[in-house]
């Protein structure tokens, strides 16, 4: 195969597998109530074994470093303790998930066992009024048990949260404390306009400058040094605290992407950006393989432009 790589050196070498565009909860910044009917049906979604297979097959051409497990929501999958045994037998042993969290305290043991090595678990409130306005559900308290649950049993723990201006921005202080207290890492996440959200961000978009400034309200913060193909860029505060920022609007990060993503039904796409699925549940010819990837490379932008996917079919 020749170098997969673009004219500014962009290649793969992270994995994000959206496992089922299925969801307990129904985020506002993710979805609209009436996606949750129209999700794909169970039997077009991979099963663990083809899901073990094109990730193996992937694998071997790009060397993956990392895999990370989205959804929807992953802990709905329901091989999803083989499929994670099945990917760390590829050889493959940075495996990560990113969840809401909700069946998490119940799960974590067994996914740890299988080979699971770091969880993101998103929480955009920690009073009940808003994390219900933001999820539409109940549960802020099953939430934080699963944190300090995968916490209690060493796994490396991140709380995302995505801010909403009028939504969830009183939360971003106490969020922040509560990762202090627990010596967690938090990212803030700026908005993106994807799905129902596609063009029509503006009401509640709040910036990665105003999230700084809420914090730098409390906190004496230093800007930290971005990481190459990191997401998030770090601050620490004079107490030794940090926390990052991931900022796809005030900062775009698309300059040094390195990931690859792969739907529930073997569809590739180099961006999130891009619309257009590259098939390869029923490709089984390194060359068509190798065909798709080089389309997927030829997919990246500089800049996220919004997509009409959702969340819920992609994982962000």
């Amino acid at each position: 195969m020749r170098t997969l790589t673009d004219p500014i050196g962009r290649s793969f070498n992270v994995l994000r597998v959206s496992l089922l565009d299925r969801c307990n909860f129904a985020c506002t910044y993710c979805v609209c109530e009436d996606e949750l009917n129209t999700t794909t049906p169970k039997s077009a979604v991979l099963s663990s074994d083809e899901l073990i297979d094109l990730i193996g097959r992937l694998h071997h051409l790009l060397h993956l470093q990392t895999i990370r497990l989205t959804g929807g929501e992953p802990l709905l999958y329901p091989d999803l303790t083989k499929l994670t045994k099945g990917i760390r037998q590829l050889g493959i042993q940075d495996i990560r998930m990113t969840t809401n969290g909700f069946l998490l305290a119940k799960k974590v043991v067994a996914l740890q066992q299988a080979g699971l090595r770091s969880i993101n678990v998103s929480l955009d409130a920690l009073s009940e009024s808003s994390f219900y306005k933001v999820t539409k559900r109940t549960g802020l308290q099953q939430v934080v048990e699963g944190i300090i649950a995968a916490q209690e049993i060493g796994l490396e723990v991140k709380i995302n949260t995505v801010i909403m201006a009028g939504e969830n921005d009183q939360e971003i202080l106490p969020l922040l404390d509560f990762a202090f207290r627990h010596r967690i890492k938090i990212r803030f996440l700026e908005l993106m306009g994807m799905g129902h959200l596609f063009g029509d961000t503006d009401s509640k978009f709040f910036s990665r400058q105003a999230i700084l400034d809420r914090i730098s309200s409390v906190y004496e913060i230093h800007e930290q040094v971005k990481k190459c193909g990191d997401t998030a860029t770090y601050w620490c505060t004079s107490c030794g605290h940090s926390f990052g920022i991931i900022a796809n609007e005030s900062q775009p990060f698309c300059a040094d992407c390195n990931r690859l993503r792969l739907d529930c039904q073997g569809n590739i796409y180099g961006c999130l950006s891009s619309n257009t699925p590259i098939p390869l549940r029923e490709v089984n010819s390194q060359q068509g393989l190798e065909a798709g990837l080089h389309a997927a490379l030829g997919q990246k932008q500089m800049r996220f432009s919004g997509s009409e996917m959702s969340m819920l079919t992609i994982g962000g």
